[in-house]
């Protein structure tokens, strides 16, 4: 189930967001993320955050982060990646929004192999100034549905 975020989960995502972030991105030094988890958690409840709940154990196995048009963040448990959750969280942030954009590292190909299957497309590349590593800027847009023309 998909739903907001709300105080109680703030633990539970950065744990999600720290493994998330050392398995993905190994091509990192994990002293980056663990120098980086004080003000993640400071910043992450500023963002639209969309947490999936599993309905059976009620844990959080996943959030998106909105800022506007863009996607913060998109993590998932290690435990219940591969099962649907990052699209379903995915799904509900094109529910409300008509266009996003997210960063993404190229090394990163699991990740990019996902947004490419959820219909994203690279607008540009880019080097992440706080890492040195090369990413790509990506989109999506939705189509637009004969209500949106013109009478």
């Amino acid at each position: 189930m998909i739903r907001n975020f709300c105080p109680d989960d703030l633990p539970q995502l950065m744990q999600i967001w720290l493994n998330g972030n050392l398995q993905a991105h190994s091509f990192i030094p994990a002293e980056y993320w663990t120098g980086h988890f004080n003000l993640v958690k400071e910043l992450l409840p500023k963002a639209e955050l969309l947490v999936y709940e599993n309905e059976e154990t009620h844990a959080v196995e996943g959030f998106l982060g909105l800022t506007g048009e863009e996607i913060a963040g998109l993590f998932v448990a290690e435990s219940a990646r591969s099962k649907g959750v990052g699209a379903q969280l995915l799904a509900q942030a094109r529910v409300r929004r008509a266009s996003l954009t997210l960063h993404v590292y190229q090394a990163n190909t699991r990740a990019l192999h996902f947004y490419f299957k959820q219909g994203f497309q690279i607008e540009t590349e880019t080097v992440d100034e706080d890492t040195g590593e090369q990413e790509f800027i990506m989109f999506w847009k939705s189509k637009p549905v004969l209500s949106d023309f013109p009478k």
